[in-house]
């Protein structure tokens, strides 16, 4: 595949029609040079020549990402991201070949939902992934900053007051505020350092880590939206294993951008799909992961809704928690 043409043609899908045979030219791409996904399709009896529909495809599980190096094709990547996990905890591994793919990935998919990035100024509060580093997230909030051009926001490891001063500031100001933060240190604020900034987006990323009692979705945003004075919490809904996200404005309803899709399989048989409304397994199709594989089984729960928004309803029972843990509703 010529990846040049490749790039520009996932982010300027046409129908709905575009995006299955693109997902179908690189399902065959990366049978052909992953050898990790071809083995995984062989050994379930999947024949690559009569796969002709995204429902047929086989999704890698999440977890290979732990055990193996998921790359396509024979090149060198650029960077590596990690994802978090408790001390002892296998983590998984993600080898970005083009780190340029990824940002164009989540530059474009924020800025669909939200407009151009450099009317914000943006904060993050993301302790725990600033701390061990190899985090996507960071990484992305990170490029985000850059595109903003201000002078005030950044990261803000525990000086939370200091946050404080200049979210106030910002909000005086007039400025248009977006808050990253990973969901304790979140908690932390609203609760000790409560500040009225309504006309903000705050993000709640995910992760308890197990610094704090794990709370229901709504018990969550009814704190963070009492200590922040907003009517809604925005999320973003995105993993180390993929380049793209998908993000929510409130009530943890998300939606992707054109090139991510989400296919909700049968849990008892992961090569079936069900109807609009129904709980089962998470499958992704993310076409920016080129270099890796698109195709994946998430071991989320969740249902979509007839418009393509979904939500995420927790996890497969003995699934290990990621550290961007979610939260049950």
């Amino acid at each position: 595949m010529d990846f040049k043409a490749f790039k520009h043609s996932i982010f300027n899908l046409q129908s709905p029609s575009e995006f299955n045979e693109i997902a179908l030219s690189l399902f065959r791409y990366q049978y052909k040079n992953n050898k990790i996904y071809k083995n995984f399709v062989d050994a379930l009896g999947v024949s690559e020549s009569k796969v002709y529909h995204p429902e047929q495809i086989p999704f890698l599980p999440v977890s290979f990402f732990k055990t193996h190096k998921i790359i396509t094709g024979d090149f060198m990547e650029e960077v590596v991201f990690e994802s978090s996990g408790t001390t002892g905890m296998e983590t998984s591994k993600h080898y970005v070949v083009d780190a340029d793919l990824y940002e164009q990935s989540f530059t474009k998919g924020l800025e669909l939902f939200y407009g151009d990035l450099s009317q914000y100024v943006v904060f993050a509060l993301l302790p725990s992934y600033l701390e061990r580093g190899n985090s996507s997230l960071v990484y992305m909030v990170e490029r985000i900053l850059l595109k903003t051009n201000r002078k005030m926001g950044g990261f803000f490891l525990n000086d939370l007051e200091a946050l404080q001063l200049q979210l106030l500031e910002a909000q005086r100001l007039g400025l248009k505020i977006i808050l990253f933060g990973v969901t304790f240190a979140l908690l932390d604020m609203a609760e000790n350092f409560p500040l009225p900034i309504p006309e903000a987006i705050i993000f709640e990323t995910g992760g308890m880590k197990g610094r704090r009692k794990e709370l229901t979705r709504m018990e969550l945003h009814e704190q963070l939206c009492k200590g922040f004075g907003v009517d809604k919490i925005h999320s973003e809904y995105g993993m180390t294993e993929l380049l793209s996200q998908a993000w929510s404005k409130g009530d943890g309803i998300f939606k992707c951008p054109p090139w991510m899709k989400i296919m909700i399989a049968d849990t008892n048989d992961p090569l079936s799909y069900l109807e609009t409304g129904h709980t089962g397994g998470i499958n992704i199709i993310d076409l920016a992961n080129f270099h890796s594989c698109s195709f994946i089984s998430t071991q989320d729960l969740g249902r979509v809704f007839e418009d393509g928004t979904f939500e995420v309803l927790g996890r497969f029972d003995n699934s290990d928690i990621r550290g961007c843990s979610l939260l049950a509703t």
